[in-house]
């Protein structure tokens, strides 16, 4: 007969995955953990913008999973699942290493979803990995380089024209980061940044439309103009297909075909295709095929197996994609997992919607915090960038990650002593509960007294 595992299995390095094995850790769990994923390194998906146009650096937004967990008594174990047994309790790896558990924990996430677009996969850039960045990058200063170089007047127009498809977060956030570096870089190369033309293109009348960002529409509406080339925005467009050098859309029932060279698809997502393995019935799944998980995060026919973040959904309760509900849902998991290893009862899962954040361009974006007031512009850049960063695993990356962006962003950038004052001042506000809240008051109180020293 074969010995019992008591081992915890995580399936995916995303922000439920990580912050489950992190909390485990710091709880003392009492059984091994294992945690798989595909890629080296976590990826801290809201800021991949600012790792994308160089506001932030690689160890910031895309550190090694081997740092995180140093220390931490967590296994990792980088590889691709194959796939999952349920039955048998057990998780395959592309390898041929195949891992029992005592619990298992599924987080997946979800991938980019194309939604049957003809050559959408084939032509499109996704944004969604270190690896797109890197790849999209490459692309666009090619583009730049080409059309600095051609004297095509229409060659040169394709060249320099992106398209971004979908007008939730996602797109906007991409459309506004695009709007305002691409200008920079051709301008660097002699070219004329007006030449850039940046295009939204969404399907439905309102862009943010259904999102949890909804409240700030008008902001970002406005907020997109102010780029440094103003964006288009194409509403009621159904994107049908993506060539090489084009995009294809129906708008009121008219077939248009926009001329380009860059397409990025940032038109929503799908189940991953393991999750849709899994043998769950549909009746115990939602609308979109993710498993429906209990109060307390676990599946409603496997109670020994947990599923948080964007590939399960909360039984009698809608809740957003989002960093800060994968991040809460990962120690709720983490609690309960404890619970059972000492034999008691798991509670069900408290998740808090703290406001939204939404990033609208270079140093401007828009916070939503608690839906009680909204805050734009740099000072809700600064809230934004504060908030993220401390929540980036681990207390050392923490602090390493927060006192590089507090002495680059507000100590080195704003030379007017008042002026850094009234900035920082806003953000500690919000943010002081953390480090960056900390951090910056520290240095307010130091700068202050200087200038009272001076005075």
């Amino acid at each position: 007969m074969n010995s019992p595992v008591y081992q915890t299995v995580i399936v995916g390095g995303g922000f439920t995955g990580l912050f489950t094995a992190l909390h485990l850790a710091h709880e003392h769990y009492p059984r091994s953990v294992i945690l798989i994923d595909k890629d080296e390194r976590f990826c801290f998906k809201p800021l991949l913008y600012e790792y994308f146009d160089g506001e932030m650096d690689t160890f910031q937004v895309v550190p090694r999973f081997s740092q995180l967990l140093k220390g931490s008594g967590v296994i990792f174990i980088q590889d691709t699942v194959q796939s999952i047994d349920l039955q048998q309790k057990a998780v395959k790896l592309t390898s041929g290493n195949t891992y029992n558990y005592s619990n298992l924990v599924l987080a997946l996430g979800s991938v980019t979803g194309y939604h049957h677009v003809e050559g959408a996969r084939e032509h499109a850039f996704p944004f969604w990995t270190q690896a797109d960045a890197i790849a999209l990058d490459r692309h666009l200063r090619d583009c730049l380089q080409r059309a600095v170089q051609t004297e095509n007047a229409e060659q040169r127009r394709k060249l320099l024209t992106v398209v971004i498809v979908g007008g939730g977060a996602s797109g906007v956030e991409m459309a506004a980061t695009i709007a305002d570096f691409i200008p920079h870089w051709y301008s660097a190369l002699g070219g004329n940044s007006s030449e850039i033309r940046v295009v939204l293109l969404n399907h439905g009348q309102e862009i943010l439309s259904g999102d949890i960002n909804d409240p700030l529409r008008e902001i970002a509406e406005r907020e997109l103009q102010k780029r440094a080339v103003p964006i288009e925005m194409i509403t009621e467009a159904e994107a049908t297909a993506i060539r090489v050098n084009s995009v294809e859309y129906k708008h009121h029932e008219q077939i248009k075909t926009l001329a380009t060279h860059t397409t990025i698809w940032a038109a929503g997502t799908s189940t991953h295709p393991l999750i849709k393995d899994l043998p769950i019935p549909q009746a115990h799944r939602d609308h979109h095929g993710r498993p429906l998980v209990s109060s307390t995060m676990q599946l409603l026919d496997f109670p020994e197996v947990f599923a948080g973040g964007d590939c399960a959904a909360l039984q009698g309760n809608s809740l957003p994609p989002t960093a800060q509900v994968a991040y809460q849902q990962g120690a709720n998991i983490a609690q309960n997992l404890k619970a059972l290893a000492l034999g008691e009862q798991p509670k069900p899962t408290k998740v808090n919607i703290r406001g939204t954040l939404l990033k609208l361009g270079i140093n401007d974006a828009a916070a939503n915090l608690f839906n009680i007031f909204e805050v734009a512009g740099e000072p809700g850049h600064l809230i934004r960038q504060g908030t993220y960063l401390t929540l980036l695993p681990s207390p050392i990356h923490d602090f390493k990650a927060t006192t590089e962006w507090v002495d680059e962003e507000i100590f080195h950038q704003h030379l007017d002593p008042d002026d850094v004052g009234k900035k920082v001042v806003q953000a500690v506000e919000v943010v002081s509960a953390g480090v960056v809240g900390v951090l910056v008051a520290r240095r307010l109180l130091k700068m202050l007294g200087d200038e009272e020293t001076r005075d």
